[in-house]
C-alpha cells in the first residue's frame, strides 16, 4: 500500500495532466464543452420529472414546497451519476489504455487514480449546478450539506473499488463488460432514485436495504432534500463494505498487473 501511495505522489504531475487531457478530449470540437457533463444528467432528470412527477409527486413525504419531486430526483441522480461513472469507466480503463500500458513505463496504479479524479471533477460540477438549481427553485442548502464531502468519499471508494475489481476481470474475460452494463441498468431501478423508498411495500423493504446504493442515495436525499443528518448506521455499513472491497481490489490489482499487459 505504501508503495502505491509513493508511486502516486511521484507521478502526481502525470496524473493531473492526464485528468486535464481526459476532460479536454471528451469534449474536443464541442461548442458547449464541459457543459455537457452537467446538461446530460440534468436532461435525464427533466425527462423523468416530466414523465413521473404527476404520478409520484403526491407521494413525496414531508415536503410541501413546489418542485419537490424534481429536487428529489436531482439529489438521487448526483449520487448515482458518480457511482455509475466510476464503475463504467473503471470497467474498461485497462482495455482502453492497452497501448499506453505497453509503450510507456509508469505505475499502473495511476490509471485508477486518473479515472477517479476525472469522475470527481464531473460530479463536483454537477453538484454545484444542482445546488444552483435548488436555489432557483427556492430550496436553499442548509447546514446538512456539510455531509456531502463524507458522502462523496464513501461513494467514490465504493464505486472505485467495485469498478477496479470488474476492470481487472474484464481484461481476462471480456464478457464482463457486457454483463455489467445490464446489471447497472437493473441496479438503477432497484435503487430509490426515481421513486421514493416509502412506496416500497414493507414486506420488501428488508430486501431493498441490502442494496448498498439504497443507503448511499437515501443519504444524499436526506442531506440535499430534507436537510437532515443521513442514517449513520447504513452509511457506516457501506463505508466498511467499501474499505473491504478496496482492500480486495488493490490485492487483485497487485497480483494481476504483471499479467495484464501480456493479455492485452
Amino acid at each position: 500500500m505504501s508503495g502505491m501511495l509513493t508511486a502516486i505522489w511521484s507521478y502526481r504531475h502525470f496524473i493531473v495532466s492526464s485528468i486535464r487531457n481526459d476532460l479536454r478530449s471528451r469534449f474536443a470540437r464541442s461548442k458547449l464543452g464541459a457543459l455537457w457533463m452537467i446538461l446530460q444528467p440534468l436532461a435525464q432528470v427533466a425527462i423523468y420529472a416530466l414523465v413521473l412527477s404527476e404520478v409520484l409527486a403526491t407521494k413525496l413525504p414531508g415536503m410541501a414546497i413546489a418542485y419537490a419531486y424534481p429536487i428529489y430526483l436531482m439529489a438521487g441522480m448526483v449520487a448515482w451519476a458518480l457511482f455509475s461513472e466510476l464503475v463504467s469507466r473503471s470497467l474498461t480503463m485497462f482495455v482502453e489504455n492497452a497501448n499506453i500500458m505497453k509503450k510507456i513505463m509508469f505505475p499502473r496504479v495511476c490509471l485508477p487514480v486518473i479515472t477517479l479524479g476525472s469522475a470527481l471533477v464531473n460530479n463536483v460540477l454537477l453538484l454545484l449546478a444542482t445546488v444552483g438549481i435548488f436555489a432557483l427553485l427556492g430550496h436553499w442548502p442548509g447546514v446538512s450539506m456539510l455531509w456531502l464531502p463524507v458522502l462523496l468519499v464513501v461513494t467514490s471508494i465504493f464505486g472505485m473499488a467495485l469498478g477496479l475489481i470488474l476492470g481487472i476481470m474484464n481484461v481476462f474475460v471480456r464478457d464482463v463488460a457486457q454483463v455489467v452494463g445490464v446489471v447497472l441498468q437493473l441496479w438503477f431501478w432497484l435503487t430509490p432514485v426515481v421513486y421514493m423508498a416509502s412506496i416500497i411495500p414493507s414486506r420488501y423493504q428488508g430486501y431493498f436495504q441490502t442494496n448498498p446504493m439504497y443507503h448511499v442515495v437515501t443519504a444524499y436525499q436526506d442531506v440535499m432534500l430534507y436537510g437532515r443528518t443521513p442514517a449513520l448506521g447504513g452509511l457506516a455499513m457501506i463505508a466498511a463494505v467499501s474499505l473491504v472491497l478496496l482492500g480486495v481490489s488493490l490485492f487483485l490489482f497487485r497480483r494481476a498487473s504483471p499479467e495484464m499487459v501480456d493479455v492485452l
